[in-house]
Order: C-alpha cells, then structure tokens, then sequence
C-alpha cells in the first residue's frame, strides 16, 4: 500500500477549517481518478460582518468571516483510482457531533476510517474487490460538506502556499 505524504497529512489535519474548491475526474485516460482540491479558511478579525437586516444584528454582533486569506494553503488530494464517492450537505449529513461510537477514525479534516457506515454499505452492496477497501472522509466549511471517498489507495496529498497555482490539465504546480 502506498503511503500518503506524511506531513501533507498533518498540516491538512492541523488547520480549523477548509473550503472545498474543486472536485473532479480529471484524467479521463484513467478509470475512476479523482482530484479535490480544499482550501484553508480562518477566522478573519480584520472584519467585521453586518448585515442589513435589523432582526440579524444582536446574532451577528462581534461576529467575523471564515474565509480564506492571505497565508492559507490549499490542499489537493488525488487518488489514482476510486471505487465510490458521496457529498453529502449539512442538512441531511450526519449530525453526531462527535461521530458515531460504532465508527472508528483517525484525523481531523482528513480522517482515516477502520470502521465505518459508509464502509459497511459499499461491502455490502458491492463485491469483487481485489484488497483492503479503504475509506477517507474530508470535513469541509462550505454547507459542511462531507466527502466520503472509498478506495483501495490512499490519496497523494499536495500542500500548495497561498496564491500557489497548479494546472487544472495535469494537477501540477504552475
């Protein structure tokens, strides 16, 4: 099994959030690749929210904007070969805030699951696979997106500084 780069991993897992950016096939000469590309946000101080609606001022009193700003990173994370992905949005996500006992994960952002519903459903209603399936699942800002990712490898897993670009035909840094 190949391993992710390590410390990739730990900054990924190291940041409060991330906003999902792209989520695409990219390389349509191989089966099933998948590429997402997230982007660290953080609490902006320098401003503040308001909003025009007086029934919203005491909720958004004090209140600044996640965002992402100058000195985030952006992670890209592809795996050469996906049997499954879901993206699920907050409202009919999971809403244990903590997981659910019967679940058990490793990470933050990017967790790492040995057991999983996800994982039970794909084994049970899939078959014929060829070696250990393996489930990730990126926590994202954005509506609180949930994807789920089942594969056989592990994702490579890119750090970019902020305002790096990579190029969307081959995934690389520009």
């Amino acid at each position: 099994m190949e391993i992710p780069d390590l410390d990739a991993v730990r900054q990924l897992n190291s940041v409060r959030y991330v906003r999902l950016r792209e989520i695409s096939e990219p390389d349509k000469r191989v089966f099933n690749s998948l590429r997402i590309v997230v982007e660290q946000a953080m609490v902006n101080e320098a401003v503040v929210v308001v909003s025009n609606r007086p029934e919203l001022a005491n909720v958004l009193s004090g209140a600044h904007p996640i965002e992402s700003v100058e000195g985030c990173k952006k992670f890209q994370l592809s795996w050469k070969h996906y049997l499954a992905y879901l993206v699920t949005e907050e409202l009919v996500g999971s809403n244990a805030p903590n997981g659910y006992i019967d679940e058990v994960y490793s990470g933050r952002i990017l967790r790492v699951y040995t057991k999983s519903h996800f994982l039970d459903h794909i084994m049970r209603d899939t078959g014929g696979h060829i070696q250990e399936v393996l489930h990730y699942k990126l926590v994202c800002l954005d509506h609180l997106i949930d994807i789920d990712v089942i594969s056989y490898y592990p994702p490579d897993v890119k750090v970019f500084a902020y305002g790096e670009a990579f190029s969307e035909r081959e995934g690389r840094l520009q």
